[in-house]
């Protein structure tokens, strides 16, 4: 038996570089929090001082998914053989989680404006709220290109959309409430966006979970690796095939591959990199090769 293990040196590893994006971000969105936090101070607005606070909490929510890819950068030691790729999984987790902690908490108010409806200040709210939406919605494009393809990116994003969307039900409540007088739209509204909000990180928190716990990662197909692999030329058998994330962005694979003598050259171990880079982006290789000679019935497979 021998092993050969490669990975590629011709790709970046790890996600893009989002370091000038959670910087804008961060600072305009602590800035929104100021102005936010100043007019309901002013204006004695309750509800403005809480929005500021939730603010302050997606603010938290850049920094938590900016740190989880600046320390996915740092490269391998004795004892992070890996480095540190997967913090970013674990920051897309924590997001996951302080989304949902943020949508109870809209939800929780919402359900208690049904009871106690507040009294609104229409102009400096859907000023304020304005402001907000310009804000958020500018953030979120920050990491639009992202969201598709790295998940701490993903959660990024959704703090900032989420937090688009509540401003623009709060523009939009408060001017139906300034032509109708119906004060229970407000709370009618909120829980309609936490209804979205929800829906969005629901899949945040399933594919965190899963990338935290090992899973193949998803958009890989197990059984076509599995068939790719056993495809390559001279292999009678591929078996005991793992596929994991190290990082919200990269996979890695071991594999045993049954094989007749010779030993195959450095351009079949190539060609299978090559391969399994193209066609599931698994850039992290290892495979051990195991002759057919020394495995007795190869559809039986070594041990």
């Amino acid at each position: 038996m021998a092993g050969h293990h490669d990975h590629d040196h011709h790709h970046a590893h790890g996600p893009a570089d989002f370091g000038r994006a959670f910087a804008i971000g961060t600072v305009l969105n602590l800035a929104f929090v100021l102005v936010e936090g100043t007019a309901g101070f002013l204006t004695d607005s309750v509800a403005l001082l809480a929005d500021a606070g939730h603010n302050l909490s997606d603010v938290l929510g850049l920094l938590v998914a900016w740190a989880g890819a600046e320390l996915a950068k740092r490269p391998a030691s004795k004892r992070f053989t890996y480095g540190l790729r997967g913090s970013s999984i674990l920051a897309a987790l924590t997001n996951s989680v302080l989304l949902l902690v943020a949508v109870g908490a809209i939800g929780w108010e919402a359900i208690q404006r049904f009871a106690d409806p507040p009294a609104i200040h229409g102009g400096t709210v859907m000023i304020v709220a304005g402001i907000g939406i310009v804000v958020n919605l500018s953030t979120a494009l920050l990491f639009a290109r992202g969201r598709k393809s790295d998940i701490n990116i993903r959660g990024a994003y959704l703090h900032m959309a989420s937090d688009a969307a509540v401003s623009a039900g709060v523009v939009l409540a408060g001017l139906a409430i300034y032509l109708t007088g119906a004060t229970w739209i407000d709370p009618v509204v909120s829980l309609l966006i936490v209804a979205v909000i929800l829906w969005g990180t629901w899949g945040l928190l399933r594919d965190s979970v899963a990338m935290s716990l090992a899973a193949v990662p998803g958009g890989i197909d197990m059984a076509a690796v599995e068939a790719a692999l056993a495809a390559l030329p001279g292999v009678d058998q591929a078996h005991h095939v793992h596929v994991w994330p190290l990082s919200t962005t990269e996979a890695a694979l071991t594999a045993h591959l049954v094989m007749p003598a010779p030993y195959p050259t450095l351009a079949f171990f190539e060609d299978a990199r090559q391969r399994l880079k193209h066609d599931f982006g698994i850039g992290h290789v290892t495979r051990q090769v195991e002759l057919a000679a020394d495995c007795g019935d190869a559809r039986r497979g070594c041990a």
